[in-house]
């Protein structure tokens, strides 16, 4: 497909064969393999943004990552180029199908159970190889979770993988979260993912929107019953341990505010990450980024630099208490500024001592955060729709403005 007739339509997950237009001109997404690019590939993708983007660059919630302000005439050299960083699918079918989340520290961290990362690989590519899958909704999803620090198992996932003492856990995503089914081997783990996402696209069939979690009972039963012999019963507890930053057992946790990064951060991150014995950058669902380290003295230096250039490593910044898309002029479904509204509104929060969750949406899509918020603030018409603990689709309280922000946290620190 060429890239002038995929432009055309718009509301698909954006990748590097079939780009998206948005306000600042096209998006494309990459997919880090298995859930990391070495130093190399982060370097390239930095130059790649700032030589034919526009030097922006968008964390995503499921562990992507974006380059932004392209243009048409410049995609042929993006993708040959992406080829020689070797971050670029055969087809476009292919890139869509390839939605796998690992867990950040996977191999790097001592409380693991186990290392899953060769798990991943083998359902990355079993995901590339079977043209049956290639079915499967563009937002389908599947993790893979080492049961160890900076878990992932907590996120939403059509197909989870998650170790346990009995071995592999598969769940599946229901309305209310994941639905752990039984386990199975380490050696039979990838086959098992793979065999429920066959099942999925027999129940729901090869066009479908749907996701896990809309089945209807009778197509949950018929994913059961494909996956019932290869499972025993299991008990799954959750790790305790998400979304980590700062250094801590060996590794390096840095997040970017509100997901972005500009070209010359990520060539420092790369810089930060070699300095300290890393090869490679691992991303996350939180829009956080992590690299191992050679010692505590590593971590340490690379924490403070990280600070200097920008990132986010106190788990106490207020920043990451909101949640905020770029809004415009980024996106052109837009008409206020929500990330610079949203620092606003961060600052404001910090001061009045205000500790729940903030979602600025530009617009009723709510693409920063799909979970409720305490406090939602959506764009609409240069103003802002506001709501309390719901998403963007919530029941609106009234239209304010930002003049109205300071109210907004008044009384925080007696209630």
């Amino acid at each position: 497909m060429s890239v002038a007739a995929s432009i055309e339509v718009k509301g698909w997950c954006p990748g590097a064969l079939r780009p998206m237009p948005s306000g600042d001109g096209l998006i494309v997404r990459l997919r880090p393999f298995c859930g990391a690019f070495s130093l190399a590939q982060a370097r390239g993708l930095a130059d790649l943004a700032r030589r034919l983007g526009n030097g922006h660059i968008d964390l995503t919630r499921r562990a992507n990552l974006q380059l932004r302000g392209l243009l048409d005439e410049h995609m042929p050299e993006l993708q040959a180029e992406l080829g020689e960083l070797s971050l670029i699918d055969l087809d476009a079918e292919t890139e869509a199908t390839r939605n796998l989340m690992v867990a950040p520290l996977a191999g790097l961290d001592p409380s693991e159970k186990l290392d899953v990362r060769p798990i991943a690989r083998v359902i990355a590519e079993g995901l590339a190889a079977d043209r049956r899958l290639r079915g499967l909704p563009a937002k389908f999803g599947l993790l893979i979770d080492g049961g160890g620090t900076a878990s992932i198992a907590a996120e939403r996932a059509d197909i989870a993988l998650l170790a346990v003492d009995a071995g592999i856990a598969l769940g599946l995503d229901t309305p209310a979260g994941t639905h752990w089914l039984g386990a199975t081997s380490p050696d039979a783990a990838a086959t098992a993912a793979l065999a429920a996402a066959r099942a999925f696209l027999e129940a729901a069939g090869p066009a479908t929107r749907l996701r896990m979690r809309s089945l209807s009972a009778g197509d949950v039963a018929h994913v059961r019953s494909a996956l019932t012999p290869m499972l025993q019963p299991c008990q799954v507890a959750l790790p305790t341990i998400g979304r980590r930053l700062g250094a801590f057992g060996g590794a390096v946790g840095m997040a970017a505010p509100f997901g972005r990064l500009e070209a010359e951060q990520l060539h420092g991150l790369a810089a930060l990450a070699e300095e300290a014995g890393s090869a490679e950058l691992r991303l996350s669902p939180w829009r956080m980024v992590y690299f191992g380290a050679r010692n505590d003295a590593a971590a340490r230096r690379a924490i403070d630099v990280a600070r200097c250039i920008g990132l986010i490593v106190d788990p106490g910044d207020p920043l990451l208490k909101i949640e905020a898309c770029p809004g415009a002029p980024d996106c052109k479904s837009s008409s206020v500024d929500a990330r610079g509204d949203a620092r606003r509104l961060a600052a404001l929060a910090a001061a009045q001592g205000h500790g729940g969750s903030i979602h600025v949406s530009g617009c009723a899509k709510g693409c920063a955060r799909s979970a409720p918020s305490e406090l939602v603030l959506v764009g609409e018409a240069g103003r802002y729709r506001l709501m309390r603990n719901a998403t963007t689709r919530g029941a609106v309280e009234r239209i304010i403005g930002t003049d109205e922000f300071p109210a907004l946290f008044e009384g925080s620190r007696d209630g």
